[in-house]
């Protein structure tokens, strides 16, 4: 029998990363199987700073807030399954191999962020993942990156 799928709350994701307003791009993570794979969701807001200049009369997501959101899934998903809340982990872009983008993002739009592990373990500071960034069953992007998991010395 596996183990039962994990969530994440807007107050256990600020516990495992330090990322806060402005810059924290994911509001709940649901469905952490391990650090194998995990479902954020980010709720567009026109009260978003980068909506006043992304533009005036027309507000759009940049896609780099959305690669973002799913690198804050991902960090999520590996700092819940392996029990780092409240460690101070760090985690850094090294890589964004491929970037595609499908659809707007605007605001009032519910953002799926669906995250898998590539290559990554338990101890390990380099990860890749690959995600998938929908509204409503529409791919919006598409990415693969890498990121280092940054542990602060005790």
């Amino acid at each position: 029998m596996s183990e039962p799928l994990k969530s994440a709350d807007i107050h256990l994701i600020q516990r495992i990363i330090p990322h806060r307003y402005p810059f924290l791009l994911v509001d709940r993570v649901l469905d952490i199987d391990g650090y194998r794979s995990a479902r954020g969701i980010k709720n567009v807001s026109m009260n978003e700073p980068h909506f006043q200049g992304h533009f005036p009369g027309q507000p759009i997501m940049p896609g780099v807030t959305i690669v973002e959101a799913l690198a804050q899934t991902a960090a999520v998903m590996v700092g819940c399954a392996l029990g780092l809340e409240d460690r101070n982990m760090l985690v850094y872009f090294m890589a964004i191999e491929t970037a595609k983008f499908r659809r707007m993002v605007v605001p009032g739009d519910v953002l799926e962020l669906d995250i898998e592990t590539r290559r990554g373990k338990p101890g390990g500071k380099v990860w890749k993942f690959s995600g998938l960034a929908r509204v409503a069953d529409e791919v919006a992007a598409e990415v693969e990156f890498t990121a280092m998991m940054d542990m602060p010395k005790e």
